[in-house]
């Protein structure tokens, strides 16, 4: 891996407003540019919006979807990182060439090629379906890059796979914090008029941020995924209202050993940069421990228990 200057952006898109978010992207596209940033990355679906999509029929989600590559969000994602010679990561909603529709996270490079992972734990919609495949491939900035969609991060058996196919830096593009968790201790929902009135009395919001229905929930187990598994992790996520939930944003970048090298607390839209320093991946924990692993032994890790449940079912009820 070459020294990569990397950036993590959260913003507040528009629902539906392919037009809007674009722009959005645009901006901190050249922004990125001015600070010489290599890799920069975007929220899950922050080109289609978010939370809104699981009210929608299937013919209202075809209307947002577009084709990956040849489609016109893909196509300008590759003329941006063609004009600033940067690789950019984004996501939205795909129709597959047999009308399948997924969450799709994009990564435009500058040589004009591209790479999407196909979310693996798809919940926003009955008419959406998960991916099946792993997503690790090489940026012209001299890396090996890997993606994981939001809930693809929680199984750690995702990550491990990944870090398996030699990931150096893991994009870990969300829509996160703030949700209605079935999980006693796990985020919880955020007062709107927070963020409503987050210019009048900022540290109100970010005390919410960085409590545990936001960063505190992130620690719990996020710098866990970057040092298991020996690689700098990027985490891009949305902020403020989405639908009926505020997110946290909390944009950050993890070196292997778990630390923070960047983030933000704040409640708007922002970009946090690190540069990320190839020496330290040599002799990092993670991949130390990996040399060590018993494949024979894990078997029973490919084996059904009787236990596993369609994300859907896990993590979303239909009304």
């Amino acid at each position: 891996m070459n020294p990569i200057k990397a950036a993590s952006v959260q913003f507040n898109h528009k629902p539906g407003d392919t037009s809007y978010n674009m722009g959005k992207i645009r901006e901190f596209a050249s922004s990125a540019a001015d600070r010489q940033v290599d890799l920069l990355v975007f929220p899950e679906m922050c080109i289609t919006g978010y939370w809104h999509v699981r009210k929608l029929s299937k013919d209202q989600i075809e209307e947002l979807a577009e084709s990956v590559p040849s489609g016109p969000s893909t196509r300008e994602l590759i003329s941006l990182a063609s004009r600033y010679n940067m690789t950019i990561g984004a996501g939205l909603i795909e129709r597959a060439g047999d009308g399948t529709l997924y969450n799709t996270y994009i990564a435009a490079m500058p040589n004009g090629e591209t790479a999407f992972h196909r979310k693996l734990h798809c919940f926003i919609s009955e008419h959406m379906s998960s991916g099946n495949r792993f997503t690790v491939f090489d940026i012209p900035q001299g890396a090996r890059v890997g993606i994981l969609t939001c809930y693809d991060n929680n199984i750690i058996e995702n990550v491990r796979i990944t870090a398996l196919q030699g990931t150096d830096i893991l994009l870990a593009p969300h829509q996160t914090g703030g949700c209605n968790s079935p999980s006693p201790r796990c985020m919880g929902t955020i007062d709107r008029q927070l963020w409503e009135e987050r210019e009048k009395n900022p540290s109100a919001i970010e005390a919410v941020f960085r409590g545990p229905k936001g960063r505190g929930w992130l620690m719990h187990w996020l710098p866990s995924r970057a040092h298991d598994n020996g690689m700098f992790l990027i985490f891009s996520n949305g902020v403020g209202v989405d639908d009926d939930e505020v997110r946290t944003g909390n944009a950050m970048i993890l070196d292997p050993y778990g630390d923070i090298l960047a983030e933000t607390w704040k409640a708007q839209d922002a970009m946090v940069i690190a540069e990320l320093d190839p020496g330290i991946l040599h002799q990092c924990t993670g991949r130390r421990w990996q040399k060590s692993r018993r494949p024979d032994l894990y078997g029973p890790l490919t084996e059904f228990t009787g236990r596993e449940q369609d994300t859907r079912t896990v993590r979303f009820t239909f009304e």
